[in-house]
């Protein structure tokens, strides 16, 4: 019986998406519920699977058309026996009988990669058959394809700069200047669209302070160890600032609110935004209610997000919303810069490296971990008063957490 396989339905605020990758190829045998085309948004990439076991018969949208939501993208045979290739098969896959032979021998299986393990995978032209998957039910992660780049090197014994992953190896005579053109992705697209949008629409500017984060390196390190046994987590630093956050959130409604046209939107609840940085670009996902929310429940929420990021698991409802994002570029080394908003959220905070720098304290010099906070807001919303103490407020917090609990 033959079926049509559609593209997912979109939410309301995605239009359409563009097909990524067809995992399976016409005459290719499916088993039900495994995974054979990703559909790229401007937010998340979507995974459709086998409806039953069959094969495909027909794919009638190619790698990179556009799609609608629940648009026909293919047509799938249920109960037909296929052949069993390798997802990266060629036509001339023939030619290569031997080498199939040889896979069949050692134990032949189909991987099943993440978006992300694939799109490394091309990158550095590594036979997904050949990386052993740690992910559930034998998936393939990124973390899998780098271990087995890295395995290979190490077997030839002359590693190559990290930086030459990102290029093919073509043979170029000496002087020539190699280039490698790729479209960018709907969500890069999207990523950029948006913060062009912000700069343009927005009266934006930049506030700056910075935070001595002894005090709560200290309480780290004092229950770090009553911390993880008791929540099965690590105690980080992003759980303070957003507690600190949402308080100052709390005294200041402005900052947490957004412009709609001509309206002002105040919000009585803080769902925070939390950067993410992955292979495919910047993704915020929200966390709910932060007001409600405990240290460890932060921390959980964190981690979980930032797997599904590296996954390409996060689903649309995940980033959806948010009335106030936060940023931490000190994970790759920056020591200051100006975050652009998030719209329609009318402000967003900044952190950076903790670097150690003598301080005056009491008319003493000492030397401190400190950190510069940046707040760019929107002037249309928020007066330059209102983010100074808003930082400020942000600031006195995190030098004294006490103040998180008891709300002074």
């Amino acid at each position: 019986m033959s079926t049509e396989i559609k593209a997912p339905v979109f939410p309301e605020s995605v239009a359409e998406g563009t097909v990524a990758t067809w995992h399976k190829q016409p005459g290719e045998a499916c088993s039900r519920d495994e995974l054979i085309v990703d559909i790229e948004t401007d937010k998340v990439v979507l995974e459709v699977v086998a409806p039953a076991d069959g094969v495909i018969e027909e794919i009638v949208k190619g790698e990179g058309d556009t799609v609608e939501s629940g648009e026909v993208i293919g047509k799938f045979k249920e109960g037909a026996a296929g052949e069993s290739k390798p997802a990266e098969s060629k036509p001339d896959a023939k030619e290569e009988a031997p080498k199939e032979e040889a896979k069949s021998e050692a134990g032949s299986r189909e991987a099943i990669l993440s978006p992300a393990a694939r799109k490394l995978a091309e990158e550095n032209d590594v036979d997904p058959n050949a990386v052993k998957g740690t992910g559930k039910d034998g998936r393939v992660t990124k973390e899998d394809v780098q271990a087995h780049i890295d395995s290979s090197k190490a077997s030839v014994g002359a590693a190559k700069p990290a930086a030459a992953a990102a290029m093919p190896e073509v043979n170029v005579a000496q002087g020539e200047r190699p280039e490698k053109r790729v479209p960018m992705t709907r969500l890069r697209a999207s990523i950029a669209k948006r913060l062009v949008e912000a700069q343009q629409t927005a009266a934006m500017l930049t506030t700056f302070n910075e935070v001595n984060m002894k005090p709560i390196m200290e309480l780290r390190k004092q229950y770090q160890d009553s911390f993880v046994k008791r929540h099965g987590i690590k105690l980080g630093f992003m759980s303070f600032f957003t507690k600190a956050a949402t308080e100052a959130l709390k005294r200041f409604p402005a900052v947490n609110a957004s412009i709609d046209g001509n309206d002002m939107v105040y919000h009585g609840y803080q769902d925070i935004g939390v950067a993410v940085s992955t292979d495919r670009g910047l993704v915020v996902p929200v966390l709910r209610d932060t007001d409600a929310m405990g240290l460890a429940d932060i921390e959980k929420k964190i981690v979980e997000y930032g797997t599904k990021a590296k996954e390409g698991k996060l689903s649309i409802e995940e980033m959806t919303g948010g009335t106030f994002t936060i940023t931490n570029g000190g994970i790759f080394g920056s020591l200051i810069s100006t975050p652009i908003l998030n719209p329609p959220q009318t402000a967003i905070l900044g952190m950076h490296k903790i670097q150690e720098r003598p301080m005056a304290v009491n008319g003493q010099v000492e030397i401190l971990p400190m950190m510069y906070l940046a707040l760019s807001y929107d002037h249309r919303m928020i007066d330059g008063k209102e983010a100074v103490q808003f930082l400020v407020a942000i600031k006195e917090m995190l030098e004294d957490p006490a103040r998180i609990l008891l709300d002074v």
